[in-house]
């Protein structure tokens, strides 16, 4: 996993031209069945892939927390909201709640996460390939073939399986 890991920027960076260019036809006319495709490899890659040999998204990126994860996480943690947001977040430059640092405070040394069971939505749908209305994500694709081999995987299957 490690060796993947470490080739995975350049490849993602080798193939970002192509994906570009894929994401861009694919939001023009996107197939009647690309919700269908789109959860059948999903399925098919996460069969194979174990985020917990990985956990690349936890250790280099942070999610967003919207209102209602800084609430239920709070809740989980028997903290206020407010002490849980000065003690773990940060405000971006997008005016977004995010982790103060990475990797992720809640990541624990086998890879599990410490909050799974309230983990914050952009956690529990990343790297977000079985998402309904895939195309419109691309930009955000675009950056997860990056940091997930499994979001690689899909996006280069994907490109294979449509015209």
């Amino acid at each position: 996993m490690e060796e993947i890991l470490k080739n995975l920027p350049k490849l993602a960076k080798d193939k970002h031209k192509s994906s570009k260019k894929f994401f861009a036809k694919l939001k023009k006319k996107p197939p009647k069945h690309l919700d269908v495709l789109m959860q059948e490899l999903h399925e098919e890659e996460f069969e194979r892939t174990d985020c917990l040999d990985c956990a690349n998204c936890c250790k280099t990126t942070g999610p967003l927390f919207l209102n209602k994860d800084i609430e239920r996480i709070a809740k989980f943690l028997k903290m206020k909201p407010q002490a849980f947001i000065d003690q773990y977040l940060r405000i971006d430059e997008e005016n977004d709640y995010v982790l103060q640092q990475v990797p992720c405070t809640f990541l624990s040394h086998d890879n599990k996460c410490l909050i799974y069971e309230v983990r914050p939505k952009a956690c529990a749908e990343f790297p977000h390939t079985d998402r309904k209305k895939f195309q419109q994500i691309s930009n955000l694709t675009l950056k997860n073939v990056a940091i997930c081999p499994a979001a690689y995987n899909i996006v280069e299957k994907m490109k294979k399986r449509l015209p």
